[in-house]
């Protein structure tokens, strides 16, 4: 390998240098902060992990996503982390075992083997929150509201929402009867919005459950859709009700919190289709093709654990959304500069300056004077009077 080779990462790996890191530093411990006020505790989960328990409840798509490497003390499969999410169920249903309601937050580096979009990170900083324990659209508003809070934070602007829900597709599935084979390719064709394919797929259905299916895929637009899904569905079995009027509810609180949010809703849209089993959310700004924040409710997560719990939350890049909103630059704070010295005294006056929050940066052997203002020191540690004291750094 050719030495300037040496200094190439792979396609989707990057670097943060320091001022966007200390900008992505300073909106995680925001982001902790906004999570800590809403009752939201931090775990922080391993990096790397059985596959089985990495992937349980997952679905092929993180399969697909995940380094496998091969432990070498127990010759079993290992995973690095793609989602945090799975990592964090398993806590609630194992390791703290609560009873009722409990609220968890995460941030933390995953790794793609393959990454969502061709101009997606594969090294992204995951940060999420999930609440356990509770099945009502109350804690899908809660969830929802705190992912809204959390672009606020960062002042993304321009964001819009979809809204969607599985369990109308789910539903109108199993009561036609389809076998396993036709409902993925019926998904698949829903998700590109096939009409022609989607006719094919249902021409065999009796008339009613196939006029339903066939009207997901135009079911999609502003609040109004959600009054023609109702028209359109009407002898839909009780569960795709219970479904819709879930929606419905959801969408309602949220245009009374945020009446200036954009709220979009397709029922054809089953992102998370094979690993969400109720509402499904997203978050979208303009010149973005992928979603910037996405959650949804995924009850049947903790079941391979021993405790199935009723489940909702979301997710977003942390780096994403700092490049996207428009939080302040961190500026460094100027700091003193200390003469490379062994004086206990001095050095005594260093770490009482830093204990008082103040940056000193200490020469190195061979520093000169003129080194301070590289290192960002605009005063000095000068001797007068006997004592080490802070002046102005000498021209």
């Amino acid at each position: 390998m050719a030495t300037l080779d040496r200094w190439l990462l792979p396609d989707g790996i990057e670097e943060i240098l320091p001022q966007e890191a200390a900008l992505i530093e300073a909106a995680r411990r925001q982001m902790l902060d906004l999570f800590q006020r809403w009752g939201y505790e931090l775990v922080v989960t391993p990096h790397i992990e059985y596959l089985e328990s990495l992937l349980t409840g997952a679905g092929q798509d993180l399969d697909l996503r995940t380094f496998k490497v091969i432990d070498p003390n127990s010759g079993r499969l290992m995973g690095f982390r793609a989602d945090i999410t799975p990592q964090v169920a398993r806590i609630d249903a194992h390791s703290l075992h609560r009873e009722g309601p409990s609220r968890l937050c995460y941030v933390g580096s995953v790794l793609h083997a393959q990454p969502r979009a061709l101009t997606t990170s594969r090294s992204p900083i995951q940060l999420g929150a999930e609440l356990y324990g509770d099945a009502s659209p109350a804690s899908d508003v809660e969830v929802i509201s705190l992912m809204l809070d959390t672009l606020a934070l960062a002042d993304v602007p321009d964001v819009h929402m979809d809204l969607g829900h599985v369990g109308i597709y789910r539903g109108l599935a199993r009561a036609a009867g389809l076998s396993g084979e036709l409902e993925q390719q019926l998904f698949d064709a829903l998700q590109r919005k096939a009409i022609d394919e989607i006719d094919a797929l249902t021409a065999d259905l009796p008339a009613g459950p196939r006029k339903m299916l066939q009207a997901l895929a135009e079911l999609c637009g502003d609040r109004d859709v959600l009054d023609l899904a109702q028209a359109c569905l009407v002898e839909a079995p009780d569960d795709v009700h219970e479904a819709l009027d879930e929606l419905m509810a959801i969408a309602d609180t949220l245009s009374l919190r945020y009446p200036e949010l954009p709220l979009y809703f397709d029922l054809g849209e089953l992102r998370g289709y094979h690993y969400h089993t109720g509402v499904v959310f997203a978050a979208f700004v303009p010149g973005v093709g992928q979603s910037i924040a996405q959650g949804g409710r995924y009850d049947d997560i903790g079941a391979d654990f021993g405790r199935a719990r009723p489940a909702t939350g979301f997710s977003t890049d942390l780096k994403s959304i700092v490049s996207l909103g428009r939080l302040p630059a961190i500026e460094q704070p100027l700091g003193v500069w200390a003469t490379d010295s062994h004086d206990v005294y001095l050095w005594q006056a260093v770490q009482r300056l830093r204990a008082e929050g103040v940056r000193v940066v200490q020469a190195l052997p061979g520093q000169e004077l003129s080194a301070a203002r590289v290192a960002g020191c605009d005063r000095q540690l000068r001797l007068l009077d006997g004592r080490w004291q802070v002046a102005p750094l000498a021209p």
